[in-house]
């Protein structure tokens, strides 16, 4: 039996590992729980997956330290845990989980965007193993360890569009916050939500992509692809192409991560093909900038992806407290990439430093 650990378990990648843990109690139990804030939740979830026994459970509302995460980590004694906090917060508790030299199911983007050469330096310093959480890297991880990456000429990402995928562009204008939190596919956070609303989301993958892949930009692309069944695609290097096809459901991909290297029986409903539509359309990076920097961010290395990140995170949280207009969130994002961010990071501090300068940035601009 697996031991779990839940980073982020009042969130929507939380959840969903916890109702797989519900449904496959013989495979795997649950070790330890975090939260931000919701502590009612996290009790009750602590209560429920007790099992007779007290989980560690970590409120990181006052205390989102270093050592509060490994404590928790030393404590719960997990064979893998599950990051599903939001944002640059869940960079520390990658490093924590990877430092004790335990598999981190990643769903935090922002780990590999933010430090992806440090962070995958030390998964393999303690023999520990990144397995993507996000539905399109984990589509490319199991295809490239099906297939072989060496036979691998082409990374294809699929975007569902978002909201405003069909929008006239003198329409964004008047996007409102309301507007853009229904997305069409999935139930996520306000913050992913309005990044898949922006195309920044998608950005953010393209960067993840390169770093988790090691792929240049021009091996990636991006394809629109509204029903959001076809995960991700690798085209080999004969022209082929080949496709990882579920319904738009997160457990699929934490059941994989959890379940790697084995591939369980669960109890998810098989894929079926009939009556399913698929389209495909290219991206329209112009009317959508924030995919177009992204790439920007991949070719110019050093700190830029760090700047992204950071510029966004500011610009979405003054759009969401309706302080800014909707097209002023890749404004922001653009004034501040327009510095120099050439320097590649030595180190975690080094991290954090850039970050802390981007977000300062982002903040004058407001």
């Amino acid at each position: 039996m697996k031991r779990i650990l839940v980073l982020g378990c009042t969130g929507s990648i939380g959840t969903s590992t916890l109702n797989i843990v519900r449904n496959m109690g013989e495979d795997f139990c649950i070790c330890g729980l975090q939260a931000h804030s919701n502590e009612e939740k996290l009790n009750s979830y602590a209560k429920e997956f007790s099992n007779g026994k007290t989980i560690p459970a970590l409120l990181t509302k006052d205390d989102s330290s270093e050592n509060a995460f490994m404590a928790l980590i030393e404590k719960s004694k997990p064979d893998i845990v599950v990051n599903g906090i939001a944002g640059a917060a869940g960079l520390i508790p990658s490093k924590c989980v990877l430092e004790s030299g335990i598999n981190l199911a990643l769903a935090n983007k922002e780990t590999i965007v933010m430090a992806g050469n440090l962070i995958k330096e030390t998964a393999e310093k303690n023999n520990a193993k990144i397995l993507p959480v996000d539905s399109e890297h984990s589509a490319i991880f199991c295809l490239s360890e099906k297939i072989g990456k060496e036979n691998i000429s082409k990374i294809i990402i699929t975007a569902s569009g978002g909201p405003f995928r069909t929008l006239p562009k003198e329409e964004l204008n008047n996007v409102t916050v309301q507007m853009a939190l229904k997305h069409p596919t999935w139930n996520m956070g306000k913050k992913i939500t309005i990044d898949s609303a922006t195309l920044a989301n998608k950005g953010l993958e393209v960067i993840e992509a390169a770093r988790l892949f090691n792929a240049s930009a021009d091996k990636i692309q991006v394809v629109i692809h509204p029903q959001s069944l076809i995960h991700s695609l690798v085209q080999t290097n004969d022209g082929v192409m080949y496709a990882q096809i579920s319904e738009p459901d997160m457990k699929h991909p934490i059941l994989t991560a959890l379940t790697w290297p084995d591939n369980k029986t669960s109890y998810l409903e098989p894929f079926n093909l009939f009556d399913k539509t698929m389209n495909f359309y290219q991206p329209r990076i112009n009317d959508f900038p924030m995919l177009g920097y992204a790439f920007e961010c991949v070719k110019l290395g050093g700190s830029y992806s760090i700047a992204f990140n950071a510029a966004n995170e500011i610009a979405v949280s003054a759009f969401l407290e309706e302080k800014i207009s909707f097209n002023s969130i890749s404004k922001i994002v653009r004034t501040v990439l327009d510095k120099s961010w050439s320097f590649e990071p030595k180190d975690y501090n080094e991290v954090f430093e850039a970050d802390q300068n981007a977000r300062r940035y982002a903040m004058e601009l407001l």
